[in-house]
């Protein structure tokens, strides 16, 4: 099978390409962050890289088997300013359909996947019309302990939709059943602890929106974190999730969806953080030498909250809090946003946090596309 990615990022068609062991013979891909091709090439050093999306046509390639992309998707997200087609990043998604029809030429016969966000009903029946098919619409809620509603619109598997049009019949997946605490790592970094200029500043804010943070103290029989609001909520799990408002999420389940933002923790303005009771170990250093001997100096000393009052104190001039107590607040790891996205684990890293928050997030969920891949002609899987 030879293939075509468009906007191919870290190159998660060909994880889960691998994953379900379907042979492939070219795999080219069109991508201009030098960040992402370095990855692609570490993990897939065959990959044939093309370039800009603009500059690539089919008749300078053989005839495509599977052309996949997520083109982006800023002009139609309702996290954005939806300006549709008229933003230049979304209007890349008529590369794609240039380039499909192109293939099709060559190949009647190609196949096609293309995702994009949820957006307003205008814009998904113009791409519904221009590729052929209406989408099926997924969420890695399913298959993952990740909340993100994605649209797929593919004729792997299509099926009439009234009398004159088709829809893609991918069916959903089954629900694994798989919630944060699922992905949540045990050993920590004390780097991805929140440090005590921000957790004033969600104090202040939860407290402004009516919604306090209040951590129950460790002689509370039922050991679980509490967010006081017009509704009490009583969590007996050991992690609560909060904005960057300090509000908690209404879905303590699941993760919030990953996405390219500003804040370098893989989420945008709401990124998640997360409060843990009875924490998993954070990765402490050993200062008993410091200070003369008597105590470690300030910004090193490691803080517990078994005392009078939880404790959170963090070391000087903006480096990250050294603490030890009942709860931690800590951002959510770059090796949990990949378990998130369900990028296994023999797929390797070697890129700063900050790339890899920012691939993930441009990136699929492994699984939801091996399961849209599963439904290939069998001609093609061999």
């Amino acid at each position: 099978m030879i293939i075509l990615s468009l906007f191919d990022g870290m190159s998660c068609g060909q994880i889960a390409l691998r994953e379900l062991g379907i042979k492939v013979d070219r795999y080219y891909a069109s991508e201009i962050n030098k960040f992402a091709i370095k990855q692609t090439q570490l993990n897939f050093p065959d990959t044939i890289q093309l370039g800009d999306v603009r500059n690539v046509y089919a008749k300078d390639l053989p005839k495509i088997d599977l052309l996949i992309g997520g083109s982006p998707c800023q002009g139609f997200s309702f996290a954005g300013k939806q300006l549709n087609f008229n933003d230049p990043r979304s209007a890349l998604f008529f590369e794609f359909v240039r380039i499909l029809n192109e293939c099709r030429e060559i190949n009647p016969d190609v196949k096609f996947v293309l995702e994009n966000v949820r957006m307003k009903r205008e814009y998904e029946q113009a791409i519904s019309r221009m590729l052929g098919t209406k989408p099926v619409m997924i969420n890695s809620a399913l298959v993952s302990a990740q909340n993100r509603v994605r649209l797929y619109w593919s004729n792997i598997r299509t099926a009439p939709d009234g009398l004159f049009e088709i829809k893609t019949d991918i069916p959903q997946p089954e629900d694994r059943g798989l919630f944060l605490r699922d992905i949540l790592e045990n050993e920590v970094e004390a780097k991805y602890l929140i440090h005590h200029k921000q957790w004033d500043w969600l104090n202040k804010h939860s407290k402004k929106n009516g919604n306090p943070i209040k951590l129950r103290d460790k002689d509370n029989k039922s050991g679980c974190i509490t967010a006081t609001a017009q509704a009490r909520i009583n969590l007996s799990t050991e992690y609560v999730v909060v904005n960057t408002k300090g509000c908690p999420k209404p879905n303590q389940d699941k993760a919030s969806c990953l996405t390219v933002g500003g804040h370098g923790a893989g989420n945008h303005s709401d990124m998640d953080i997360l409060i843990i009771r009875h924490p998993r170990k954070v990765r402490q250093i050993n200062p008993c030498t410091e200070s003369g001997g008597k105590q470690p100096y300030q910004q090193n000393r490691v803080y517990n909250a078994d005392g009078v009052a939880p404790s959170l104190c963090s070391a000087h001039a903006g480096h990250a809090p050294v603490v030890a107590c009942n709860e931690i607040i800590r951002r959510i790891t770059p090796t949990e946003a990949a378990r998130l996205q369900t990028i296994p684990d023999w797929y390797r890293w070697e890129c700063s946090a900050t790339q890899q928050y920012t691939m993930l997030g441009n990136g699929w969920t492994v699984e939801v596309i091996k399961h849209i891949f599963s439904f290939l002609p069998d001609r093609l899987k061999q």
